[in-house]
This record gives structure tokens, C-alpha cells and sequence, in this order.
């Protein structure tokens, strides 16, 4: 199995950018599409972004489209997810989640089709 853990939230200015780690170790990384989730109090799990084994293939959830962008460096065992304009509404409880997978081309886009979740990082976006 896959172990992930994330950092890099914090709590920042609207407008500010923000820059998450997904941390992954345990097994070999190419073989995991990865999704970046989040959380805010009283909302279901939604995805943000997701991205391909081999990072060719990538997604953004509407709401983030044109301010985030996910990419992964294989050779470090990392996700990254850049955040950028950063508004209130970005504000959430943010999880990294893998799954392995036969196909280098293919993201996913639910979180059940993920077996493996980090234990999230605190994104704050407060005037």
C-alpha cells in the first residue's frame, strides 16, 4: 500500500496563493493516479483536482479551473497542488487521495475510487 501525507496549508489573505504537498511513500508511485480533495464544515468531500499516472492527464473541478493547478514529480513521490486568487470559498479541510491503476492516461474523479486518503492539511482564507 500507498502512505500519503500533506502539507503546506495554512491560513492566508483572499488573493493569496498557497502552494500543497501530497507526500507519498510505501509503494511505487507511478503506478497511482492521485486526486486533491477538500472539505469544508458542513459540506460533502469534493474533488478539486486529479491527475494521471503519468501527470499527463489532468482535471479541475469548475470552481478552481484558471487559479489551481496539480502536477507531480514521479522521481520525488510528490503531488503538488498550486493555488492561486484565492477566495473565502477555498476555505476547507484538503485531502490527497491515490488509487493504483493499470492506465498511465486516467484520472478519477470520485472519491470512491480512491483506496488510499492522507490525513488532510487546513486551508484558511480569511481577511
Amino acid at each position: 500500500q500507498v502512505q500519503l501525507v500533506e502539507s503546506g496549508g495554512g491560513l492566508v489573505q483572499p488573493g493569496d496563493s498557497l502552494r500543497l504537498s501530497c507526500a507519498a511513500s510505501g509503494r511505487t508511485f507511478t503506478n497511482y493516479a492521485v486526486g486533491w480533495f477538500r472539505q469544508a464544515p458542513g459540506k460533502e468531500r469534493e474533488l478539486v483536482s486529479a491527475i494521471s499516472r503519468s501527470g499527463d492527464s489532468t482535471f479541475d473541478a469548475t470552481s478552481v479551473k484558471g487559479r489551481f493547478t496539480i502536477s507531480r514529480d514521479n522521481a520525488k513521490n510528490t503531488v503538488i497542488l498550486q493555488m492561486n486568487s484565492m477566495t473565502p470559498e477555498d476555505t476547507a479541510e484538503y485531502y490527497c487521495a491515490a488509487r493504483l491503476t493499470p492506465f498511465s492516461g486516467r484520472y478519477y474523479l470520485n472519491s470512491a475510487d480512491y483506496n488510499y486518503w492522507g490525513q488532510g492539511t487546513q486551508v484558511t482564507v480569511s481577511s
